[in-house]
């Protein structure tokens, strides 16, 4: 296990907390074309916690790493919901600024996890 390892896995643990604790945030930057809000997001935190427990374990860490690099494809349209979401509600061109600068860190996470997980041969 590398320290790659944990800190991907922390940050999925850590959000799959927020889930769960915090369902309502998730919730609200959610596009209105999906169904199931609520359910929408303990599905997501439960594996999110399943793909981060999946990152520490040699034998589950590549799969793992796809589990989560499907997750956060399939969320992305959330993180452009917060921001179109932002823009509606006039926020602080600072605070929408930095929602734009967010969404490039996606792809940069989807690819930290393949060469970590996937790509190193777990």
């Amino acid at each position: 296990m590398t320290p790659s390892h944990v800190v991907i896995a922390a940050i999925f643990l850590a959000s799959a907390v927020g889930h769960f604790v915090f369902p309502r945030a998730f919730m609200s930057i959610m596009p209105s074309w999906l169904p199931s809000h609520r359910m929408l997001v303990y599905v997501s935190g439960a594996f999110e916690a399943l793909g981060g427990i999946g990152i520490l374990l040699p034998a589950t860490r590549a799969a793992a790493g796809w589990g989560l690099i499907a997750l956060l494809v399939a969320v992305f349209p959330a993180n452009i919901q917060m921001l179109l979401n932002a823009h509606s509600a006039h926020a602080s061109r600072a605070y929408q600024s930095a929602l734009v600068a967010r969404l490039p860190l996606q792809p940069l996470l989807i690819w930290w996890i393949y060469l970590t997980t996937v790509r190193a041969g777990a």
